[in-house]
């Protein structure tokens, strides 16, 4: 009797914060490996994003969710799969507990589930990431201890503003409450669903004090 056997694929992860030519560069680098190795490589998932972006943006959900056990993923370094040591082990250990075969192909990586060398160099890049933060966390005490030493105030000034999303609305929200156009009418004329958001802005940066309306 004859069963459908799933075909497992492999699956080319490319991301660049810059111009078409470094996607083609990774593009070149994983079609060179796929051709050393004898490997088809099914798809190619291509972003060309910052990685200050989520993941959602960057489609590595889209990826995750992709992957099926015994498939493979190639990058052309480890560093493409986020923007974070932690956030890298992360996905590393979704991908191999899903049964997900990864290659970097910079750092010379084959990791596969239920493979010692594969548990054992995870367990490096955990313990790399941990020293990461404590170094961080130790380097950011001492700096803001010499400051202290130093005499220097720490935070912002007292009533600074910070940056806000409505800052670009800002000669709109004034011409609209200008003309008397109720906070919950300005918001939906801008596209927010929540007026909150807005009723605070003018709040904090008491425009309402600075409009004169028109009768």
């Amino acid at each position: 009797m004859l069963t459908d056997q799933k075909m497992n694929r492999t699956i080319a992860y490319i991301r660049t914060s810059t111009q078409l030519q470094e996607v083609d560069n990774q593009k070149l680098q994983l079609l060179e490996y796929a051709n050393q190795q004898k490997i088809n490589i099914d798809e190619f998932l291509s972003i060309q994003i910052s990685s200050r972006k989520t993941t959602v943006q960057r489609r590595i959900d889209e990826l995750t969710q992709k992957l099926e056990p015994s498939d493979t993923l190639i990058v052309t370094e480890i560093s493409r799969l986020g923007r974070s040591t932690s956030e890298v082990i992360q996905l590393i250990n979704s991908l191999l507990e899903k049964g997900i075969r990864l290659v970097a192909i910079k750092q010379g990586l084959d990791l596969r589930q239920h493979d010692m060398n594969s548990k054992i160099t995870v367990t490096l890049f955990s313990l790399l990431a941990e020293l990461e933060r404590d170094l961080i966390s130790i380097r950011t005490k001492e700096a803001l201890a010499i400051k202290k030493q130093q005499g220097i105030r720490l935070g912002k000034p007292k009533g600074t503003l910070q940056k806000s999303k409505f800052d670009k609305d800002l000669d709109q929200i004034k011409e609209l409450l200008t003309l008397g156009v109720s906070i919950r009418k300005i918001a939906s004329i801008l596209g927010y669903t929540n007026p909150t958001g807005i009723a605070r802005y003018i709040k904090t940066r008491q425009l309402m004090a600075q409009i004169k309306p028109k009768y």
